[in-house]
């Protein structure tokens, strides 16, 4: 159930230069991509997603203010496979306030509903405080199963510590 400050909508491109302004050096900072550099590669990355939410391997979701102003994404990618990847980010300005858990488990439960998946894979680097604490707010309703540490660098050069998690839907009594 979401917060009434929040709405979760298919992805416009509408929202093309919310995504690529709010997607930024403090957002990325703990994760694999970098900022855009242009708002044409978001464009294209963006169109990729579309193209395949369309093919039905990939959701993509705004998180929306009641007002209608961008806060962020929830996407799930891989719907074909048996553990799809999940992702959320949410604007600076708007963290820390349970948008990113309200848009999760909103979509987590359309998942489980409507694709019949019981398991799904959330990766995190583990100084990133807000992502660790929003896993465990699933914990009630997930097993949560944690994969092994990988230390990686980036093309970039971030150095990452990725904790992949199973969040494996426990069976309702």
């Amino acid at each position: 159930m979401l917060k009434e400050e929040i709405s979760i909508v298919p992805f416009d491109m509408k929202y093309l230069d919310d995504y690529y302004n709010g997607f930024n050096a403090e957002i990325t900072k703990y994760q694999w991509p970098d900022p855009f550099r242009h708002v044409e590669d978001a464009r294209a990355l963006l169109l990729e997603f579309l193209s395949e939410m369309q093919a039905g391997e990939t959701l993509l979701y705004s998180v929306l203010s009641k007002e209608g102003a961008f806060l962020g994404s929830v996407e799930v990618h891989g719907l074909s496979e048996d553990c799809p990847e999940l992702g959320v980010w949410i604007i600076k300005s708007e963290q820390n306030k349970g948008y990113a858990y309200d848009a999760l488990n909103a979509v987590l439960n359309y998942v489980c509903s409507n694709y019949h998946k019981t398991e799904f894979y959330y990766e995190a680097d583990i100084r990133n405080i807000g992502s660790m604490k929003l896993l465990q707010k699933f914990g009630d309703k997930y097993e949560i199963i944690k994969k092994e540490l990988e230390e990686v660098v980036t093309e970039s050069g971030k150095d990452l510590k990725l904790q992949g998690h199973i969040l494996k839907l426990k069976l309702q009594t």
